[in-house]
């Protein structure tokens, strides 16, 4: 799994209704807390999911009365923001046009990815708002600080 988390503080997702098929535009935002952009391979399952999930919950990046970055997403009340992403799975070692062959199977992908909303709800306590898997989004964020860390699971893991 490879997720590009962002500190943010404000977000907001738009899937629009024509794009879609949907009756309404779709919209879901937050204030203080983390963007998500989660990409899931065919290799991912509950431990991966539940290692992320505890790496977002417990991550130390948010400012403490020192301004030192000390506190967690829940220490400040934060959301999260969670939006599938495969191209973060983009192979670009050949030619100009990027390979997609490592991200995983797309109803493989989307169980992962809500299992990993749900953990994140369920057993962290985090409010999480999410984009609609396999569609067309339009992502707007106030990067805070900026923060932006990379979180994978084929490196990350192994230490």
């Amino acid at each position: 799994m490879r997720v590009v988390l962002q500190k943010v503080a404000s977000a907001s997702v738009r899937v629009d209704a024509a794009e879609s098929g949907l009756d309404t535009e779709y919209v879901r935002s937050i204030g203080i807390g983390f963007v998500v952009l989660v990409g899931v391979s065919d290799a991912d399952g509950d431990a991966e999911v539940e290692w992320v999930a505890h790496k977002i919950a417990h991550l130390r990046v948010f400012a403490d009365e020192n301004d030192k970055m000390n506190l967690g997403i829940s220490d400040v009340g934060g959301s999260v923001l969670s939006i599938s992403q495969f191209t973060l799975f983009a192979d670009i070692h050949k030619g100009n046009r990027p390979s997609f062959v490592g991200a995983g199977e797309p109803g493989h992908a989307k169980r992962v990815w809500e299992r990993l909303n749900g953990v994140l709800t369920e057993k962290h306590g985090l409010p999480v708002e999410s984009g609609i898997f396999g569609t067309h989004m339009k992502v707007e964020l106030v990067n805070d600080g900026p923060v932006t860390i990379v979180i994978d699971t084929d490196e990350d893991m192994k230490h």
